[in-house]
């Protein structure tokens, strides 16, 4: 999907929910918003008490998500979906932990009945997912693994090999969390990254609205929005205008790129 939608000269769009905060039926109609208004992919994350890859406002929403809401719920909640919205391309963003918790064949198996898509785990470096990686090619799982502006170039062919789904390039240095101004040297980040693959190119990390994700979609085959999206949902949960009209300014700003 992320090919074609590059050969038509497009950006995906993918934005970002903590699923159980502030409670399953909330993130069920948040995501039946995102769909609604375009979303061509969509990261459910897994709470977990210590995200500390992190910013405060996805940290906190973790944390107070993981007091109901676990992998497994996670797990019942992406069948759900699938059952709605089949083939929808769901990706399952996590900490490593609660996958060995439940064992990765297992998980792997468990997430693939699940219709999720493909995996990232922020927490595992490539050096030791070699196993990982196996087990979620044997269940048909693709993988997800994380470049940042300091990943050596010796590094980057690594982890395109292993990211069979696309690569998620950190926009920045630091934790998740939104921004007011993206960093002017990310352009000249992502070319030099393309020059050592053709993998795809998602880019997240402090992108918060439509001028910001419009900037990034001029060089990205993705753009991922997340801490915004998540401090609308806990901010103002009873009321979700204002987390679809950020969904439609940033779908909107992706689709008129120059």
């Amino acid at each position: 999907m992320l090919k074609q939608l590059k050969d038509q000269n497009k950006t995906a769009f993918i934005p970002f929910v903590v699923v159980g905060d502030p409670d399953l039926e909330t993130t069920r109609k948040a995501i039946e918003i995102l769909i609604e208004e375009g979303a061509d992919l969509i990261e459910l994350g897994v709470p977990f008490s210590d995200a500390l890859a992190d910013g405060p406002v996805i940290q906190e929403a973790s944390e107070r998500a993981a007091r109901t809401t676990t992998l497994k719920n996670v797990l019942i909640f992406s069948k759900e979906l699938l059952a709605k919205h089949p083939g929808f391309p769901f990706i399952l963003f996590t900490y490593f932990n609660p996958i060995l918790k439940m064992g990765v064949s297992a998980f792997a198996k468990e997430a693939k009945n699940a219709g999720i898509y493909a995996v990232l785990v922020v927490d595992l470096p490539p050096e030791e997912a070699k196993s990982y990686s196996e087990i979620l090619d044997q269940e048909g799982l693709k993988a997800v693994f994380l470049a940042s502006p300091t990943t050596p170039k010796n590094r980057i062919a690594e982890i395109a090999r292993l990211s069979t789904a696309f690569i998620y390039y950190v926009s920045r240095t630091g934790v998740t969390g939104v921004q007011t101004q993206l960093s002017q040297s990310l352009k000249d980040e992502l070319l030099a990254v393309r020059a050592l693959t053709d993998r795809p190119l998602a880019v997240g990390f402090g992108i918060s609205n439509g001028p910001q994700a419009r900037q990034v979609s001029e060089f990205a085959d993705a753009v991922v929005v997340g801490s915004a999206f998540v401090k609308l949902l806990s901010q103002s949960f009873q009321n979700l205008d204002s987390f679809r009209s950020l969904a439609r300014e940033i779908r909107t700003a992706i689709l008129n790129k120059k």
